[in-house]
């Protein structure tokens, strides 16, 4: 057939919503060719014309900026949630194109000198918070693109920064690839006793799509994968502690053998970061994360050592706790439990103390009513509308579902995209919220009105089966709460500014604060009432139940602490200390760390590293704190709705309309501690964190 012409190419149209349902792997050269090729004609064009003021710098910035974003942001997602060989590789040929294009924009020095022009004008103290704070940022961000570097030394610049990106691509291709080789196929019913019927249902469908075309949920085979709802479904329930083990240890280990082995990428991305981070004048490469993010390394550090003195004890304590529990069931292993046998017995000594089995909770947590009830909460808390607008946007996969969100007079001010369901084969794990375009003046459709925000929200959990709706854990209901928080902010952006609307702009470290904010109203009691209704009869969650989530709450809160921690502080570690090709391995300095932050030790050939994405392959790199960092903030803002009363409605109303005033209207356009003070009133401290991790006397 004939190679498509430009103008076939959907990539390449004028569009409100992406086409996602006509974008295939045959037009990701093409189109982005096609692209990149006009807005180097548009930049040519910036740099020729360009003078200090806005409509001649910021404004044809911004539609340059964006039109990259919103394009490749297709491709991208396309290849996050429908991934294949070709669209692969069609990415992996355009990709440098694009980075490419990306440092020269990034180095621009007629655009960097005319941001320095305006910082210098006398008319600077006459600009909005926000037009200053994209004028500094783009500065700094200038300079953290090596604008200032000489020809030699930019050059090599731009190659680090062209490796870097080939080099996480790959990282995240073999923990893809490595998850997906692992199968245990499994004929005998006895050992995979424990396993929940959810579990069984996708072992059995795992073995349908692998060929066992008779398999069934009843009788197998099953097929164990290390995809995370069955590795969390085998380790938490799997009576048969040899499968736990293989399962185990094929988890820790993967993508650290063989062709898909991350070591050595892994060694590289760390040489290159220092080589950056030295080229750009700082000591290493935390100095460089740190320079765009609230936080400074020691103050990070300060915070993970703060937090790690009041879970130690807990967490040594959650250990005995589960050794006395298991020599009390006669379990063989009881004094000599290890990471296979701490998922498994916490569930039991969790159903033993709480009376609570997740699987038997699922049928309380349906999808429809989850978000039912999720969508409530918006409307009481900010004042939102929101309603179903399936048909109105192109899609990739017909479960994926599409809302508009209206403000209290009914005027549409944004919309979403949300695919719930995992899909194994194509889309990789994990829940995350994107931005698909932001609110902007700039790019107004009809030159009257911004154009609107629109998000993706994306999950994994378990698919409807045959005429049953999606069964939740709770865990999966806190993690839609999450997402929507990241959507929220994205999408209730009063700040018409492009550049800083919505989740752009904002911190990295306190990009998380409104996500992690919206979990604790799943501990609300009304809230969560008003979702948990079984999917069947219709009757609510018992009161005795309720009572037990929350009580369980802080359940190994020390145990579940330190793992975060330990991530936060290895991450630091090989961005600060380590020496790439020094005496100490990556793996020597994550045993270090582990000393004081897991009280069972790691195994030796534990090789999580290599499948640690948020660092090597996501934007967590020196950056891994900012969850806890966040949490601090969360917990905080939270302590607001508590101080407040959570049972006096018009209080709860009065300040979730200051919540959308200050901290999901103001986007980037102000720095996140102001904005955080004036919604508090003061400045954060991390007392309600540990209050609500019951951690507080561990502290004290």
């Amino acid at each position: 057939m004939a190679a498509t012409t430009q103008d076939d190419n959907p990539l390449l149209k004028e569009f409100e919503f992406p086409p996602f349902d006509a974008v295939e792997a045959k037009h990701v050269r093409p189109g982005i060719r096609g692209l990149l090729t006009k807005l180097e004609a548009d930049l040519d064009e910036l740099e020729r014309t360009v003078e200090p003021s806005w409509p001649k710098l910021v404004e044809p910035l911004e539609k340059i900026v964006d039109r990259l974003s919103v394009v490749w942001g297709i491709v991208n997602h396309l290849k996050s949630v429908k991934d294949n060989s070709d669209l692969r590789s069609a990415i992996e040929d355009v990709q440098p194109e694009k980075v490419k294009f990306q440092l020269r924009l990034g180095q621009s020095k007629p655009i960097y000198n005319a941001f320095r022009a305006i910082q210098e004008s006398p008319d600077w103290n006459t600009l909005s918070d926000a037009r200053k704070r994209i004028v500094e940022t783009q500065i700094r961000e200038a300079v953290l693109n090596g604008v200032s570097l000489e020809d030699d030394k930019r050059e090599q610049f731009n190659k680090i920064e062209q490796e870097l990106e080939r080099l996480s691509q790959k990282f995240e291709e073999n923990v893809l690839d490595a998850t997906k080789k692992f199968e245990k196929q499994i004929t005998d019913k006895k050992e995979i006793e424990g396993l929940p019927a959810t579990a069984l249902g996708l072992a059995a469908q795992s073995a349908v799509s692998k060929g066992h075309e008779n398999a069934s949920a009843e009788n197998g085979p099953w097929v164990i994968t290390l995809d995370a709802p069955c590795f969390i479904a085998v380790m938490q329930h799997a009576r048969n502690r040899s499968l736990r083990e293989e399962v185990y240890r094929a988890y820790v280990t993967r993508a650290s053998s063989g062709d898909l082995d991350n070591t050595d990428i892994i060694n590289q991305i760390l040489k290159l970061r220092l080589e950056k981070a030295k080229l750009l004048n700082y000591n290493n490469y935390a100095e460089v994360s740190m320079a765009t993010k609230m936080a400074t390394v020691d103050k990070a550090e300060e915070l993970l050592e703060k937090l790690r003195k009041a879970s130690w004890d807990a967490a040594v304590q959650d250990i005995e706790d589960l050794k006395t529990f298991a020599k009390s069931q006669g379990a063989a292993e009881a004094d000599d439990l290890t990471h296979w046998d701490i998922n498994f017995w916490s569930e039991r000594l969790r159903e033993s103390k709480y009376d609570i089995n997740e699987e038997e909770l699922r049928p309380f947590f349906s999808l429809p009513k989850v978000i039912d009830g999720l969508f409530n909460l918006a409307k009481t808390l900010f004042g939102i509308e929101i309603e179903a607008a399936d048909g109105l946007a192109p899609v990739w996969n017909k479960d994926v579902r599409f809302f508009r969100v209206k403000d209290s007079l009914g005027s549409p001010i944004a919309y979403f995209y949300f695919d719930p369901y995992s899909r194994p084969s194509e889309k990789k794990q994990g829940a995350w919220m994107d931005e698909v375009v932001a609110r902007s003046r700039v790019l107004s459709h009809d030159g009257i009105s911004p154009r609107l925000p629109v998000a993706h929200m994306v999950c994994n959990q378990t698919p409807p089966v045959g005429d049953k709706p999606s069964l939740m854990t709770f865990r999966e209901v806190e993690t839609v709460f999450h997402e929507f928080g990241h959507a929220l902010q994205h999408m209730l952006t009063k700040q018409d500014e492009g550049l800083v609307a919505g989740i752009r702009g904002i911190e990295w470290d306190a990009v998380e604060l409104p996500s992690q904010f919206m979990e604790n109203w799943c501990y609300h009691r009304e809230t969560l009432m008003g979702i948990a209704k079984h999917f069947e009869t219709g009757e609510s969650l018992p009161e005795d139940v309720y009572l037990k989530l929350v009580a369980a709450r802080t359940y190994r809160a020390g145990s579940l602490s330190l793992r975060q921690l330990r991530f936060a502080t290895v991450d630091l570690e090989l961005h600060t200390k380590y020496v790439p090709g020094g005496p100490e391995s990556i793996y020597d300095v994550d045993r270090r760390v582990s000393e004081k932050t897991q009280v069972i030790p790691p195994l030796p050939e534990d090789r999580f590293l290599c499948s640690f994405s948020h660092i090597f392959a996501g934007g967590y790199a020196a950056g891994y704190y900012s969850y806890k960092w966040a949490e601090v903030l969360s917990a905080d803002a939270f302590s607001a709705f508590e101080d407040a009363g959570l049972d006096d409605i018009k209080a709860v109303k009065e300040t979730g309309c200051k919540f959308r005033e200050t901290i999901l209207a103001l986007g980037g356009g102000k720095a996140p501690l102001e904005v955080f003070v004036q919604f508090r009133g003061r400045e954060p401290t991390p007392d309600a964190l540990l209050r609500h991790n019951g951690l507080v006397s561990a502290a004290a």
